[in-house]
């Protein structure tokens, strides 16, 4: 039993778990071993401390004037009265539903650099960059191979001269 336990805590779902990449099952099998078994919970608490100082030894500082941003943004926010609910007719009901066909678009300014993808799409951009190695890989060794062939080409054109010439002699 000692071993399954072990197996498990090295198997990586603990590793998925903690990442958020686990899938449904594997985060039920996750907690119901973490609290069947103590080994498991502390192996889990451990890796979640690891991970925290490395989430805190990767932390980038924000920058000096982004507080004083956030602050002027905040002040800049007023608090509107509540307001009264307005009864509306029968005509003014048909207007406003016309209106509600419309699309409404908000605008939205982000200053991000930075792209947030669904998890699924992580694993198609690692396939895409390792198929990209594969054939890169495969590219300069057919590069190199034809490169050795036309050099072995000309030697052998240039050794059919020599003969050709030995023999017109």
């Amino acid at each position: 039993m000692e071993n399954h336990i072990q197996n498990f805590i090295e198997s990586g779902l603990l590793e998925a778990y903690v990442t958020g990449s686990a899938s449904e099952a594997e985060e039920k099998e996750v907690l119901y071993m973490k609290n069947s078994y103590p080994q498991v919970k502390q192996a889990l608490n451990e890796l979640e401390i690891d991970l925290e100082k490395i989430a805190q030894h990767m932390a980038i500082a924000p920058p000096p004037t982004l507080w004083n941003r956030i602050e002027s943004d905040f002040n800049e926010i007023t608090i509107a009265p509540p307001q009264t609910p307005a009864k509306i007719n029968r005509d003014e009901r048909r207007e406003q539903s016309n209106e509600s066909k419309e699309p409404k678009y908000i605008e939205v300014e982000g200053e991000s650099t930075h792209m947030r993808i669904h998890k699924s799409w992580k694993w198609v951009f690692a396939a895409v960059f390792v198929l990209g190695k594969i054939f890169l890989g495969f590219a300069i060794y057919f590069y190199l191979e034809n490169r050795q062939a036309q050099q072995n080409i000309q030697e052998l054109r240039q050794e059919i001269r020599e003969i050709k010439r030995m023999n017109s002699k």
